[in-house]
């Protein structure tokens, strides 16, 4: 009698163990889960999920995490999942300054059409000078800081 209680508890048992689900039908319903989720995977091993690949954000690392452990059968998660950095800010475009000959060339262009103004460029820096309507200043300045110079030194006197 005694032996017969062994083996009829033993047998109980091996049947609630052996009615645990199974990593297959873990998998199976995490992949069924996160179909919506590209670019994560999840491998499950004795009841252990661990998740790989890349996510998004945070926020959506911590959510694949929160759903394989809401599935039956899960023992545990290792969320492997990579964040990638947040894109740098590309940097800025180099201001090129045109040499000397080419900006004096530009330069003297521009203040012809302006009676009573006169230009020196040395080392990328213009230099206004002269006599000029109120005006005409405006215009004058934004056409030479188009030439991208250095520096405009603007020795200007206004009528």
């Amino acid at each position: 009698m005694k032996m017969k209680s062994i083996l009829l508890g033993m047998c109980l048992a091996f049947s609630l163990v052996a009615c645990g689900p199974k990593d297959a039908d873990i998998q199976k319903d995490i992949d069924a889960k996160l179909r919506d989720m590209p670019g994560v995977r999840v491998a499950v091993q004795d009841g252990v999920a661990t998740i790989s690949g890349i996510c998004k954000d945070d926020p959506f690392k911590q959510n694949v995490e929160s759903t394989v452990k809401g599935i039956k059968g899960v023992k545990s998660v290792v969320n492997n999942c990579d964040v990638p950095a947040p894109d740098a800010a590309p940097d800025p475009a180099a201001v090129v300054i045109n040499s000397d000959t080419t900006l004096d060339k530009s330069v003297n262009e521009v203040v012809k059409a302006y009676n009573g103004v006169s230009a020196t460029v040395a080392d990328g820096v213009v230099t206004l000078s002269g006599e000029i309507k109120r005006n005409e200043l405006q215009p004058l300045m934004q056409s030479v800081q188009e030439l991208k110079p250095k520096k405009v030194e603007n020795k200007l006197t206004i009528k």
